[in-house]
């Protein structure tokens, strides 16, 4: 797909809220430490955290909706505060996100201690799943027990510390994350979740061969993601902040992008990838992906694993899955069928099967197969079509063998329809030198049947 066409889409798609949002803080404590920010949270350190959740109406206090919620705790920058980073909790906790913003280390003298700042984040994620068993919250039974650690800055190297060995996250992601002391970069050796880090090629304050790039190189993760924004700086990750923007505007000028074209760029990425780590959404992986790689006014190096496209292979009236993955799951005409969860499935009845393939990373749903008198598709031998050459480079030939009327849509390996027409002729033809190298489906449709087939754009 045309890389603009995908960013003016998938951002409009984007815009609009779904929940009202509400805030509150809560002052938690460490025992065993001193210090911090905040006063009620009982004896030792004082970890102040504001607040930010999908409520019924917008406001402070103000009850959550129904339905549990993972957690996002997000680690500010260097001498900013919390409230720098509105543009992430508005976006976010609209989205169905709980948002803890921990306002320790926020001071320029003393200088903050990255270390207490880091086990700030990682106690504050623990302190927040907690939340759901406690009756006297107002998060009790509104917590999904998922929870991912972000940062900016100073708080995207503290991010590092605080997900070390640290088994009640499932990923993080770093915003422009600097060096720390201790070393964020030590610290990455130990961190195996999925991790997403964001970096501006114009960025002087943490130059990316200094900062987020030894970062990255130190991950240990299976599954971890390096996005360039070209032009982009430090500080427009968040709103606009006298510290942050002072120390940029002295060390940075070769800024080519504003404030909002660098969220809209991060958003992009940075959405589908929350929604596949924090809801298990498999589906927003490939999207995720196409992201990735077709984002204009980025570049991106990944060691994920892709989605691969799958088929249904027929042999009778047993269907297998055409890619060995991780689990399944088969539909009949759209709907799930009980305990058909293995590569294959015998058919007992007519009608559409397709097959849900789910890989360590990612899923992806066959093209539906019509099944009839032992796996021969209905109307197979009067509803026919060819189509040349597959592989195709530039121009696809479509021989209508049936002489009827069709519908044609072309999507794309997620499903989504690219373009669509209606067309009797017995001959048809698609132009696919606008389009990117891949996997398509074009799925031609009459009155009383359809049939789709595979198409490689090389």
């Amino acid at each position: 797909m045309n890389k603009i066409l995908f960013l003016f889409i998938y951002i409009n798609l984007n815009l609009f809220a779904q929940y009202q949002v509400g805030h509150t803080t809560i002052t938690f404590n460490d025992p065993s430490r001193t210090g911090g920010t905040g006063s009620g949270g009982g004896p030792g350190r004082q970890i102040q955290t504001e607040i930010y959740y999908p409520a019924t109406v917008a406001g402070e206090n103000v009850a959550i909706i129904n339905g549990q919620f993972p957690i996002i705790t997000f680690g500010h920058g260097f001498a900013m505060a919390w409230s720098a980073y509105s543009n992430i909790w508005e976006r976010y906790a609209a989205k169905g996100y709980i948002l803890a913003f921990p306002r320790t280390e926020g001071g320029l003298i003393p200088g903050p201690s990255h270390g207490d700042f880091g086990t700030d984040l990682r106690q504050v994620a623990e302190k927040m799943l907690a939340l759901n068993n406690n009756a006297s919250s107002i998060f009790n039974g509104k917590v999904a027990q998922k929870a991912l650690i972000m940062g900016h800055s100073m708080g995207g190297g503290a991010t590092m510390l605080a997900a070390a060995n640290n088994p009640n996250i499932v990923g993080i992601v770093g915003l422009a994350p600097a060096e720390t002391n201790p070393e964020a970069t030590l610290a990455a050796s130990n961190i195996t979740v999925p991790a997403l880090i964001f970096s501006g090629t114009a960025d002087g304050v943490t130059p990316a061969a200094e900062h987020h790039t030894p970062i990255y190189n130190g991950l240990a993760s299976s599954c971890k993601n390096f996005v360039n924004i070209n032009g982009g700086g430090h500080c427009y990750y968040a709103q606009t902040n006298f510290n942050c923007d002072f120390g940029e505007s002295t060390s940075s000028p070769n800024i080519s992008i504003d404030r909002a074209q660098q969220q809209l760029l991060t958003y992009t990425i940075l959405d589908p990838w929350l929604d596949y780590i924090l809801n298990d959404n498999c589906e927003a992986y490939t999207t995720f992906q196409t992201a990735l790689t077709s984002t204009t006014g980025t570049n991106a190096i990944s060691t994920c694993t892709s989605v691969a496209s799958v088929a249904i292979n027929a042999n009778g009236a047993v269907l297998t899955a055409s890619t060995t993955g991780v689990s399944y799951q088969w539909y009949y005409n759209n709907t799930p069928i009980n305990n058909a969860t293995s590569q294959s499935f015998t058919a007992t009845q007519d009608g559409n099967y397709t097959v849900k393939v789910t890989y360590q990373y990612g899923c992806v749903t066959s093209a539906p197969y019509a099944y009839s008198n032992g796996g021969v598709g209905i109307d197979e031998n009067i509803i026919a079509f060819k189509l040349f050459p597959n592989p195709v480079s530039d121009v696809l030939t479509v021989f209508n063998l049936s002489g009827k009327i069709a519908t044609y849509t072309l999507l794309d390996l997620s499903g989504r329809p690219i373009l669509t027409f209606e067309s009797q002729d017995a001959t048809v033809t698609m132009d696919f030198t606008k389009f990117s190298s891949g996997n398509y489906f074009i799925k031609i449709e009459g009155f009383s049947w359809e049939k789709t087939y595979r198409i490689v754009k090389d």
